[in-house]
């Protein structure tokens, strides 16, 4: 078995869900290799010349440990079937639940942390990804062993770290250095970075499919706060994101005619906001009709002549539409027009439009009380008679037909 190519996959499915990995020796150091960046918050210096089998002791071969540390952070770790020196993988922390802000005062208390460091412990515990015990990453992880050590089953030991870090190790003289203040601002904000890069990157490509693991790892715990109001700050990163994914669908090929509708709707729901716990629901919202956009409306792949004639149907489909129309408009001949639009949208321009009305017509039946001869007029067709022939030859009934069904 190819080893180096489970764990790669494993390591970057978990990055993906902002856990951190990584593969240590025995005799490391566990200041280097065990969650320093929490040792830099804190100013603790009780890993120093200690070693990472001093902190999680002798490990057993097919049998995966879970620990959890005096400061509620959750860890898994294992020994890999390979010759390497760096043998065991460290997979963590993450916490189970978020923790309330009396948890992580009460902490604070116990290390006797001043206003400043009790400030970037909140902020450590707010990056930390939280996920719960029947969360399907862990099937992942266990589905990994079973591969790495060919077995079905393997032993499962949940214990405390044979290291302690107690009070008395924290160097409080250097609580007030701003360098490290500085290194764990910047681990942090490179953590949010990557995860809007992650989103950026979803969204140009129109991978809906990555919604679930892309949110999943989404806390409100996980940005800054800047300001005491949560449901303003909650709106003012939604606001952010909606920018930010905006620009994204614009960057896979989507047209801002199509974007700017998507984005105004959203802003309106933002403002509506009443309480954080709408949040996700909404980022869900959010990065799935972005994702649409450009699976539905990316016009990369068409050249300017195409590009340019889908634009003019869509910005108004009630509008005289017809060939020779939107030849003329783009100084071509017709029969340039039908060629071009047929190879690489595999439809004739009638068809198109056709399909784009019937649709359009669907939408005004499902959501409004218009009369048909209005629906009609809005889908441009002025005669009843004939809009009612076309949508029953598509839909399979006449549009009065379908509302009635729709409203039974």
């Amino acid at each position: 078995m190819d080893i180096v190519n489970e764990l790669d996959f494993l390591r970057d499915v978990l990055k993906k869900c902002r856990l951190f990995t990584v593969t240590v020796s025995p005799e490391d150091k566990a200041d280097e290799t065990v969650d320093s960046w929490l040792g830099a918050i804190i100013g603790a210096r009780a890993f120093e010349n200690v070693t990472v089998q001093s902190v999680i002791g002798n490990i057993e071969d097919n049998t995966k440990y879970k620990f959890t540390n005096e400061f509620r952070l959750q860890y898994i770790f294992m020994k890999l079937p390979t010759s390497d020196e760096k043998n065991i993988l460290l997979i963590g922390p993450y916490l189970s639940f978020p923790l309330t802000a009396n948890d992580m005062l009460e902490t604070g208390e116990k290390l006797s942390l001043d206003g400043g460091r009790q400030k970037k412990l909140k902020e450590y515990y707010d990056a930390v990804p939280v996920i719960s015990e029947n969360d399907r990453i862990f099937t992942v992880i266990d589905t990994f062993c079973e591969r790495i050590w060919q077995t079905p089953s393997f032993s499962i030991l949940e214990l405390s770290p044979n290291f302690a870090l107690s009070v008395s190790s924290l160097d409080t003289a250097s609580s007030g250095n701003s360098c490290d203040e500085l290194l764990a601002d910047m681990e942090k904000m490179e953590m949010r970075y990557s995860f809007e890069n992650e989103l950026i990157r979803a969204v140009a490509l129109g991978q809906q499919h990555k919604e679930k693991l892309l949110l999943s790892s989404l806390s409100e715990q996980m940005f800054e706060r800047r300001l005491q109001d949560p449901v303003r700050n909650a709106k003012n990163y939604c606001i952010i994101m909606n920018t930010i994914l905006r620009k994204a669908a614009e960057q896979g090929g989507v047209h801002p005619l199509y974007i700017d509708k998507t984005s105004s709707m959203f802003a309106s729901k933002i403002e509506q906001i009443t309480e954080t716990k709408t949040v996700p629901t909404l980022m869900s919202e959010i990065f799935t009709s972005y994702c649409r956009l450009v699976r539905k409306h990316a016009t990369k792949k068409y050249s300017p002549v195409v590009k340019k004639t889908l634009l003019m149907i869509d910005a108004d489909i009630s509008a005289e539409l017809s060939l020779g129309v939107l030849a003329k408009k783009q100084g071509i001949t017709t029969g340039y027009l039908a060629t071009v639009f047929k190879k690489e949208t595999q439809k004739t321009v009638s068809e198109y439009i056709r399909d784009r009305r019937i649709n359009h017509a669907l939408y005004l039946l499902n959501t409004t009380d218009l009369q048909i001869q209005t629906v009609a007029m809005h889908c441009g067709i002025m005669d009843v008679q004939y809009f009612s022939k076309i949508f029953k030859k598509q839909i399979g009934k006449t549009p009065k037909e379908y509302r009635n069904a729709i409203r039974r």
